[in-house]
């Protein structure tokens, strides 16, 4: 593997963030402050993959684990794809999920925002407010606070203040663009999902590519949060919507979203595929193992498949990039398979790498999760239901 840089570093053990397994980890009881935002896509999904996470928790494990989903600027008027899938969840397990969504869902500047702007924000934030002092939930996802505040709906201070006085335990994630100062310093964690582009600053590549990768924290949750999106849109407008998740580098167990996944499953079981692959163990760069190319080449051989199939539209390969930068995997075959995808396939490739591929260059979407600021350089550990 890769190296870690100090950013994803446990202080005192040397284990890589992005790439530490499941098995034998540490956890935190301290709740902390995340903040995701940035002109890349991802910001979002990685909020919905931290429900995603915090829901499996709460079902494979017999602790108190309840998340709010508080989504500002997407009120009712306008449908979002994850609804149905977060509704499916809120119908099977009730008492581990609440969501509420405030404003309303098209884009409008400071100088455009009304007097029901405000007060749809206000109304968020008191929710807020009265979730984070109640102490009833484990996780509090504040989506798209950021720009409420930059469109100055709110009082930045008041917010600061809640934040810097939540319970111990709670985790609280933001996200959204125009993240102010003040916030950003109070935060435990801020990753930043930048835009990238090209040399020749052409953004523009094949449709239906997204590539997540960079040394900050956010990859695989924005692709579970991608993959949430997926289901739900397979739930209510597209039945043929199938959707397949493939994990590299992630063997083994104690990965809190198989929980919920395998819960949808359960529901909506011609809908979601998931697949895990490799040992439960960090792979590391000049260490490979005669089973990690097996395995790394079995999960391919089920994506190209999958991928050149077109029977699912969207198409997860988590840690894929890690693995061909390991060369558990040659590129020139996923430059091919991409290539030549149906153009109503969609596929998500996500991980960290030290020398970009060559199929980044055919991505329509390039996000890099940049690292401002980890609490693991305070040497915090990882947190179940949140980080794995």
């Amino acid at each position: 593997m890769t190296p870690p840089s100090s950013a994803e570093r446990t202080a005192g053990t040397g284990r890589g963030i992005g790439i530490r397994t499941a098995a034998g980890s540490n956890e935190r009881s301290r709740g902390q402050l995340h903040v995701y935002d940035g002109d890349g896509k991802g910001k979002s999904q990685a909020a919905l993959g931290v429900v995603l996470r915090t829901i499996g928790l709460g079902i494979c494990e017999q602790k108190r684990t309840r998340v709010l989903l508080l989504r500002f600027l997407k009120g009712p008027g306008r449908a979002y794809d994850e609804d149905s899938a977060i509704e499916a969840l809120q119908q099977g397990f009730p008492h581990l999920i609440d969501q509420v969504r405030t404003g309303r869902g098209d884009f409008f500047t400071a100088a455009e925002a009304t007097r029901f702007d405000r007060q749809e924000a206000q109304r968020g934030w008191d929710i807020a407010k009265g979730a984070i002092a109640s102490a009833l939930y484990s996780v509090v996802v504040l989506d798209e606070l950021s720009p409420v505040l930059d469109l100055g709906l709110l009082d930045i201070d008041d917010v600061v203040r809640t934040l810097a006085t939540k319970p111990d335990d709670m985790e609280v994630i933001v996200t959204g663009r125009g993240a102010p100062q003040k916030l950003v310093q109070l935060a435990d964690l801020h990753s930043e999902m930048r835009a990238h582009r090209r040399a020749d600053g052409d953004a523009i590549g094949l449709e239906g590519i997204e590539i997540y990768t960079g040394e900050g924290k956010g990859k695989s949750t924005s692709a579970l949060g991608k993959a949430l999106q997926a289901i739900g849109r397979g739930i209510s407008q597209d039945k043929s919507h199938r959707v397949l998740i493939l994990q590299w580098l992630k063997g083994g167990s104690g990965y809190t979203e198989d929980a919920a996944i395998a819960a949808l499953r359960e529901s909506y079981p011609h809908l979601v595929d998931h697949l895990r692959s490799g040992r439960d163990a960090i792979v590391w760069r000049g260490q490979q193992q005669p089973i990690d190319y097996v395995e790394a080449e079995r999960a391919w051989e089920i994506a190209r498949a999958a991928i050149s199939s077109g029977l699912y539209k969207t198409v997860i390969l988590d840690e894929i990039n890690p693995t061909v930068d390991l060369e558990l995997l040659p590129v020139e075959p996923i430059v091919q398979t991409l290539l030549r995808k149906p153009a109503e396939t969609e596929v998500i490739l996500t991980g960290r790498c030290k020398n970009p591929p060559a199929y980044f260059d055919l991505a329509s979407v390039h996000s890099e999760m940049v690292c401002h600021k980890h609490y693991a350089e305070r040497g915090v550990d990882l947190k179940r239901g949140v980080d794995y």
